[in-house]
């Protein structure tokens, strides 16, 4: 049951969360059969989901202690079980080092990390207080987790590109912080309703850099195009070299992404793969 003074509207802002949050948990798919496909994980990285199963399970132990959230277990309950299957393909097909490093990750998040607050929680602390000190923890997490982005921000504004923002991810993301905040703030749970304002703000800035650089010119396509003026003046007769040449093309981006701050390096790992082929 909810304990709400608006149980009904507690209720649909909660079951839109659900739906909302499920679909953001799915979104990674595509990714995953791609990597299924080359049975490799090229330059992906596994520590989005296990911060990602790490944060479900952190808020399901927050649900059991606090008591009537079960809006709260169902959802996080898909996601640790959704992220644990990300984790599992991630194991499957990554090569031996990352596979090492998504092994220490586990090993600090999930039984060092997760363990630890559980252990001190049953054992140094009792009653009600539980309840407020995970509730405190989910908070900074949440909060550290919103904050993420930035860079992502950082890199739309100096690349003038939007290429590494897919628009549909933040708009859900900004809906799931919009429908999370609404029921943290009826069910009267500031630990909910908190770190969505940020997330909220930050979707709302993502999707206004959307549609301000979505037609703007990408430094990238600048490089390429400093770098056809370039060739044309040293070529003996003004035979400006064939641009289209895809290799070409990859050596300019890979040279304006390794100068540019923030780029994920995924994304420079794709490219290197590229340019090698």
């Amino acid at each position: 049951m909810v304990s709400s003074h608006y149980p009904h509207l507690t209720l649909a802002f909660g079951l839109l969360g659900n739906i909302v949050s499920f679909m953001v948990f799915l979104s990674p798919l595509p990714t995953f059969y791609k990597i299924y496909k080359k049975k490799s994980t090229e330059g992906f990285q596994s520590i989005p989901y296990v911060v990602g199963l790490f944060s479900a399970m952190l808020w399901i132990y927050y649900a059991l202690l606090k008591g009537n959230a079960m809006l709260l277990i169902t959802i996080n309950s898909v996601g640790v079980f959704i992220q644990t299957f990300y984790i599992l393909v991630f194991l499957i097909y990554a090569p031996p080092k990352a596979r090492m490093e998504s092994v220490k990750l586990i090993m600090a998040f999930i039984v060092v990390g997760f363990g630890l607050i559980v252990l001190l929680t049953q054992f140094l602390v009792k009653g009600a207080k539980q309840g407020v000190i995970v509730g405190w923890i989910c908070l900074v997490f949440a909060l550290c987790v919103f904050v993420a982005p930035l860079g992502v921000l950082r890199q739309v504004i100096k690349t003038k590109s939007v290429e590494y923002m897919p628009i549909l991810l933040s708009l859900a993301l900004t809906l799931s912080a919009v429908m999370w905040f609404f029921y943290g703030l009826l069910l009267g749970d500031f630990n909910i309703a908190i770190p969505n304002t940020l997330g909220f703000t930050f979707g709302i800035i993502q999707m206004i850099l959307y549609f301000v650089y979505k037609n703007k010119k990408p430094v990238i396509n600048e490089k390429i195009t400093e770098y056809k003026e370039r060739m044309s003046m040293d070529e003996p007769r003004g035979v400006v070299p064939d641009i289209k040449d895809q290799n070409t093309i990859d050596m300019v981006k890979l040279n304006a992404l390794m100068t540019s701050e923030n780029v994920p390096q995924g994304v420079v790992r794709n490219h290197t793969i590229e340019v090698a082929a």
